[in-house]
């Protein structure tokens, strides 16, 4: 099973654990206008997901503000912020902090990306919501790049995750020509 911390205490996480190679589990989250968007293999385009426990925490809000300015440098990759937060809630976040250059989506109907993805929380304070992780996944489905956040305070590695997006990305054009 694997475990992150929160605040220096152990925290198991529950769910399929895939890795760097794995095909990209396909689940539907609900978009802030309660729409579909389509995560991993059958998405058909590369993608940057972006796992949070809530929106409405510094953290969280911080990271998907940072997220937002560095996915408009990313022409040919769909970025995904998904929470268990209320569509609704996503919504109104998105709009205060001018969030325009990702999509935000919820898991809160099955928490089937949290499963999927081997990052819901089996214990403790945030039992039941989802851990902070980052995912690249590539144009062919293949997930090229996993980081499940050692402590859920904490932000992301932004560098390694840009420079990956970059180089398996960006630089390939999805597989494509660049023109």
């Amino acid at each position: 099973m694997a475990t992150t911390k929160l605040k220096g205490n152990i925290v198991n996480l529950k769910g399929n654990e895939i890795n760097v190679g794995d095909s990209a589990p396909s689940v539907k989250v609900v978009a802030q206008d309660l729409s579909e968007i389509t995560i991993g293999s059958d998405a058909q385009k590369a993608q940057i997901l972006i796992v949070v426990p809530s929106l409405d925490t510094a953290v969280c809000a911080s990271e998907t503000r940072r997220f937002n300015t560095e996915a408009a440098k990313i022409k040919n990759a769909e970025v995904v912020v998904v929470s268990m937060d209320l569509p609704f809630a996503m919504g109104r976040f998105c709009t205060t902090e001018g969030i325009a250059n990702l999509k935000v989506g919820s898991d809160f109907r099955n928490k089937d990306l949290a499963l999927a993805y081997g990052v819901l929380i089996a214990d403790g304070p945030l039992a039941g919501i989802s851990a902070r992780a980052v995912f690249i996944i590539d144009a062919k489905g293949k997930i090229v790049y996993k980081e499940i956040c050692p402590e859920i305070t904490e932000e992301p590695n932004y560098e390694a995750v840009l420079k990956i997006a970059k180089e398996k990305l960006i630089s390939k054009c999805c597989g494509g020509s660049c023109n």
